[in-house]
């Protein structure tokens, strides 16, 4: 009689298949539960979520470390982690990329003027380089009348710019 009186007022809820659960997200993933980009386990069988009709999976972030497995009514989610894959090795010598020095288009102590303008305005003020730079490299500029160096960003031989305004 109690069983039937909590079944006419709704009480008894059924749950989510976790173990169908488990297999959404074996294929979201295309890998077994246990497997490298599977799921590291099975959700727990314990676990007690809302029969959900129509449950939603997608990737917790861009790294692809956990799926999220949600329902919008009955508003529940989890997080199923997965195994990440093995980083990568080292790279050996033979593969080992070697960046390149661009050669400096200004040495330290070459005369420099550093131009910086828009439509409608420019400057320029003249200078001493106080290091060697690539074009693009920044630099450090002795302007005569100023205490303290100004910072540069090589342009070509003997010109540079102004920071923000030539990059």
């Amino acid at each position: 009689m109690i069983l039937s009186l909590l079944l006419a007022a709704g009480t008894v809820t059924s749950f989510q298949d976790v173990a169908g659960l488990d297999r959404a997200v074996a294929a979201f993933t295309s890998r077994p539960i246990g497997a490298e980009g599977g799921a590291r386990t099975g959700i727990d069988p314990r676990l007690r979520l809302a029969a959900c009709s129509t449950v939603s999976l997608s990737w917790r972030t861009e790294a692809h470390d956990a799926v999220v497995v949600s329902c919008a009514g009955p508003d529940w989610r989890i997080f199923v982690p997965v195994i990440r894959p093995a980083a990568a090795p080292p790279p050996t010598a033979t593969a080992a990329v070697v960046p390149v020095k661009a050669e400096a288009v200004i040495k330290r102590g070459d005369p420099v003027v550093i131009e910086a303008g828009s439509d409608g305005f420019s400057i320029s003020r003249e200078g001493v380089a106080m290091a060697d730079a690539p074009p693009g490299g920044r630099f450090m500029v002795k302007v005569d009348d100023a205490k303290t160096p100004v910072q540069a960003i090589a342009v070509a031989g003997g010109r540079a710019t102004l920071p923000g305004w030539g990059e």
